[in-house]
């Protein structure tokens, strides 16, 4: 089981998942220079017809709106801090929020496959089931209700946002191991945030 001490503290520095905030609609820039710069950058998008009086077209937008997931390279900080568009990495106490693989890998799934993904109000709570056929196979999240459509509700802790995808009933089971969700309001990770960032680099 999972708790917020461990998500912050195990791993590898060149391996873990990280996360950055962005300036509003600076994400795609922010991930593209990055990758530029040599980091591994996983920034997931959704499509969403938006309508105009006059016309409607079909965006590409963030389903995490001003973040940006970072793999490893934690000792080139200062390289992601100057990054023009970065507000700052988030922390958790005094340590860079490490984001959990599994979470990144179901969001991945998501984001990957033919399914109708879109943000989702953040669940702490309720009863998790497990995707058991189709290329979701072996994910777990929350099965909400929405009109007539199941979407199953994917959750990335550390930020405190949530994502669903449609998805059949009848393909999903209740999980019956118990599992902790390390949810940590997002203004509590802010506080203070780029202070310890600037001070560290400073060092």
């Amino acid at each position: 089981m999972l708790t917020a001490k461990d998500i912050c503290l195990a791993g590898n520095q060149e391996s873990d998942w990280w996360a950055l905030y962005t300036r509003h609609q600076h994400e795609k820039t922010v991930a593209e220079m990055l990758s530029v710069k040599g980091f591994e950058v996983f920034l997931p998008l959704y499509t969403s017809m938006r309508r105009w009086k006059d016309r409607k077209k079909m965006l590409s937008l963030p389903l995490f709106p001003c973040y940006v997931f970072v793999r490893g390279g934690l000792n080139r900080r200062l390289q992601v801090v100057s990054t023009p568009g970065v507000h700052m990495i988030l922390f958790y106490g005094e340590r860079v929020a490490i984001i959990p693989e599994v979470e990144i890998q179901a969001i991945r799934k998501t984001v990957e496959g033919d399914f109708s993904v879109e943000p989702h109000p953040f669940l702490k709570c309720g009863e998790r089931v497990r995707v058991i056929r189709g290329s979701l196979e072996g994910v777990e999240g929350v099965l909400v209700r929405k009109k007539n459509l199941f979407r199953l509700v994917l959750s990335v802790a550390m930020l405190a946002q949530s994502v669903s995808v449609e998805i059949d009933a009848s393909d999903v089971v209740p999980v019956t191991e118990p599992r902790i969700s390390a949810a940590i309001p997002a203004a509590k990770i802010f506080a203070a945030a780029r202070a310890k960032e600037l001070l560290s680099l400073s060092r």
